[in-house]
């Protein structure tokens, strides 16, 4: 058959997508362009320049890069702050390679991202994961406990460097400052993955900065909760402890050579957008999201609207239904939400400024829509059952990067995989938290939690083949 080159799969879909008018309640922060200036819509093409005269060069700024990261390390009040266009991914792998060199060990919350993995097994350390509490009312992870940090720094008193994600993707917080104070006293570099908290510069009624709190390497995924292009992110350094040259150096090597100048524009962008945010836009932020809160709050007897540290983040959930139910109900008519999980659907709300709006009404209406339809359930019932068992305060893999590399592999059934370790990483996505990661050891919790991943149709992404309900281990 002759291959139609004239297609454009992609461009085709997008369109296919921005045609339904959809209402955003997911990433990117700039909420399908509404808190871009008109003028400013049209920027993109015709500046998607390379580095000509007087553009600037991201691996060696000297004129407007060096300004406009000047600026933004003013607004965080870092040591240095700098664009990223390959995404916090690239950012956390560089912090991590800057920090720790074969061999030593890295502490790592365990809910972190898959990059976090990724950058230890680049550097070749030896990550000891430390476990998450469970808000067992809320149904979700946190952050670490201060008790679990100083059982593993006992453990583990040489660890060269820790990597904390703060806050969590469901807007959840913890005492950070306690922890990196703790870190700090045993000579720990602490790099927080502040993806989801570019905004909490701003002060209350947001949490805390990271780097307010004492972060040594800050990362920020603008382009989720501000208006930045995806990819689009900041990485910070905080304090003398760290080797500036060093995160130069890897973040040269990790970011394409020719990087996006849009990207960067809108990086430019969100920081003044941020820098340039009042009292009054946060008010007004606070008593639009209160009146949607309401709104919502009496549409059905059986929805639930829960909020989290991050006043721009909103869980909600529906008797009867899991949260991938009420995804799909959801996006049937419009509603596009961040992610699902066994509870909930997330909901990431924009910041917004005087002169930019956000259909929230519109948003309540349709949500009332799809959940006043005749067989939507309503009280009878619950979401499935997250499976949580009392864990040890930290876990160590099971085999070393080395004895990985020599090990040989195998697809065996899920049935059969308890116990076995685990020779691929097994990622749902959204949020991008392994599930298994090399070298660990397969729980009877685990294997739980893959099936109602399963179950619910996630996304899952590794090189696995589940669809023939097969995970790879190692012999």
């Amino acid at each position: 058959m002759k291959v139609d080159q004239a297609r454009m799969p992609l461009i085709e879909a997008i369109e296919r997508h921005v045609e339904k008018n959809p209402i955003s309640f997911h990433v990117p922060g700039h909420k399908n362009g509404l808190l871009i200036d008109e003028k400013d819509k049209q920027f993109f093409y015709k500046r998607d320049l390379t580095e000509l005269s007087g553009l600037d060069d991201l691996h060696d700024p000297q004129e407007a890069i060096r300004d406009a990261e000047a600026l933004l390390s003013d607004l965080y009040g870092s040591k240095k702050s700098c664009f990223l266009v390959n995404g916090s991914t690239a950012g956390n792998i560089a912090a991590i390679l800057a920090s720790c060199s074969q061999g030593e060990t890295v502490l790592v919350q365990r809910n972190c991202h898959k990059s976090v993995m990724n950058g230890i097994k680049l550097a070749r350390a030896v990550p000891v994961l430390i476990e998450t509490e469970w808000d067992e009312e809320g149904k979700m992870p946190t952050g670490v406990s201060l008790e679990s940090v100083r059982e593993t720094m006992k453990a583990f008193p040489d660890a060269k460097a820790c990597v904390l994600t703060y806050p969590t993707y469901y807007g959840m917080t913890f005492d950070l400052k306690s922890l990196i104070d703790e870190f700090h006293q045993h000579g720990v570099i602490c790099i927080i993955d502040e993806a989801h908290g570019p905004h909490f510069q701003l002060g209350d009624p947001f949490p805390a900065s990271a780097l307010d709190l004492g972060g040594d390497i800050v990362i920020h995924s603008a382009h989720k909760m501000l208006p930045a292009m995806t990819m689009g992110s900041f990485l910070h350094i905080g304090s003398e402890r760290v080797n500036e040259g060093k995160v130069k150096e890897y973040l040269s090597i990790l970011q394409s050579s020719s990087p996006s100048y849009p990207i960067m524009a809108s990086l430019d962008y969100a920081r003044s957008y941020l820098a340039t945010v009042t009292a009054a836009d946060i008010r007004k932020n606070i008593d639009v999201i209160n009146e949607f809160v309401q709104a919502l709050s009496g549409i059905h007897e059986g929805l639930s609207v829960k909020r989290t540290d991050d006043p721009l983040k909103l869980l909600l959930s529906m008797k009867g239904m899991s949260g991938y139910e009420l995804q799909r109900l959801l996006e049937g008519e419009g509603i596009f939400c961040e992610l699902a999980d066994s509870y909930y659907v997330l909901l990431i709300l924009p910041l917004m400024k005087e002169g930019f709006s956000f259909p929230y009404k519109e948003a309540a209406g349709h949500i009332h829509a799809v959940l006043s339809k005749e067989g939507v359930p309503g009280q009878a019932g619950d979401a499935p059952k997250a499976v949580r068992k009392k864990r040890r305060s930290y876990t160590e893999l099971a085999l070393t990067h080395e004895e990985m590399d020599d090990r040989e592999e195998e697809w065996v059934s899920l049935a059969g995989a308890e116990g076995e370790i685990s020779a691929r990483m097994i990622t749902p996505y959204p949020p991008g938290i392994p599930l298994l990661i090399p070298g660990e050891r397969i729980s009877e919790e685990t294997m739980a939690r893959l099936k109602q991943y399963m179950e619910n149709k996630a996304n899952i992404q590794g090189d696995h083949r589940l669809d023939e309900s097969r995970v790879c281990v190692y012999r």
